[in-house]
């Protein structure tokens, strides 16, 4: 299996988030991905590439024009501003106030972001950039005969929408990489395995039902982000039915991690996909920091068994994962057991 992997991330190195009402080390750091690469090598999954260049022309299939100025300009005008620093918005836009695209920093970031969780440093434009770069290099590939791909995406991406970032993404690798697979005429599935919904995709592609969206995760009612991922959530217009959203319980283990595999491969299986995009997001490990399922290292060979069951050509693209100690290990996991089957 190809991975396929930029150097530029280390250039996003938050040092601190504000979450939770206080300020706090940054857990989505560089080495969350060094350390899954180091186990790749050890493994001996295959060959690591690096990214092919892509036009922004993918990226505008999914994400505002403006978002994209926006990111690309962000830093800079932080300093301009404050001197120092990496940028972290204070206020937003709710009900009854308005949206600013144009002039103040402070406006503008409370207008594009949606938490606080979610710098914007020096380095993080060039590194969401190469992991668009590194989503796509990996579609390629699969889209040119290879059964799977692993796409070492850092920074993550299936919390930015069209035209807002947040949740320690900025633009949405996995959303790129499908719209792409779209463009070039194939069909489509997303299956989001992260322990947070993943809101940005999901609202990407609400309205359509040439990508199918199937999202297993924390019950919002108490988990990131919130305000969307309910049951209740299906599609719209001719998205209705294409979007299925699987929350389950704080505490949940394989049994019932499973049984959820079980209902999403169902409707995926009825979808029919010439291609599965899988974003992996290892932060339902039970040790995790910031979540509450209860997965154990053993659970992520039989998930990447599950997975291949479904035979269909495989992208997988790296997503959120905060235990350093094992989450290389339990990457590399899913990887093997889809590889060994």
């Amino acid at each position: 299996m190809k991975t396929f992997y930029s150097l530029t991330h280390l250039g996003h190195a938050p040092k601190s988030e504000f979450e939770g009402g206080k300020l706090s080390p940054a857990v989505e750091v560089p080495a969350r991905a060094e350390r899954v690469l180091a186990r790749v090598e050890e493994r001996n999954i295959g060959p690591v590439l690096p990214p092919l260049e892509f036009s922004d022309e993918a990226i505008l299939r999914v994400h505002d024009a403006d978002l994209i100025s926006f990111l690309n300009e962000a830093h800079g005008e932080w300093l301009k501003h404050y001197g120092e620093g990496d940028a972290i918005p204070s206020a937003w836009p709710a009900r009854g106030l308005r949206e600013r695209h144009t002039g103040d920093i402070e406006a503008r970031l409370g207008t594009y972001a949606f938490d606080t969780a979610t710098p914007i440093t020096k380095g993080t434009w060039s590194a969401a950039r190469a992991a668009a770069n590194i989503a796509l290099s990996a579609a390629q590939t699969i889209q040119r005969g290879e059964r799977a791909a692993f796409a070492l995406t850092r920074p993550p991406g299936h919390h930015a929408s069209g035209d807002v970032f947040g949740g320690y993404c900025y633009l949405n690798n996995a959303a790129i990489a499908a719209q792409w697979f779209a463009d070039q005429g194939l069909r489509p599935a997303i299956l989001d395995v992260d322990y947070h919904h993943g809101n940005g995709t999901q609202t990407i592609f609400y309205r359509r039902d040439d990508v199918l969206f199937v999202s297993i995760h924390a019950d919002p009612s108490f988990a990131y982000p919130h305000f969307l991922g309910f049951a209740d959530e299906r599609g719209e217009g001719a998205g209705e039915t294409y979007n299925l959203n699987l929350p389950l319980p704080r505490g949940t283990a394989w049994a019932d991690y499973s049984l959820a595999l079980d209902t999403a491969f169902a409707r995926i299986a009825t979808f029919s996909p010439d291609v599965l995009l899988v974003s992996l997001g290892l932060d339902t490990f039970d040790g995790d920091p910031i979540s509450q399922f209860k997965l154990k290292a053993p659970d992520y060979l039989r998930m990447g068994e599950r997975i291949a069951s479904l035979g269909k050509p495989t992208l997988f693209l790296f997503e959120g994962g905060y235990n350093l100690d094992a989450l290389a290990q339990i990457t590399v996991n899913v990887l093997e057991g889809f590889e060994g089957s």
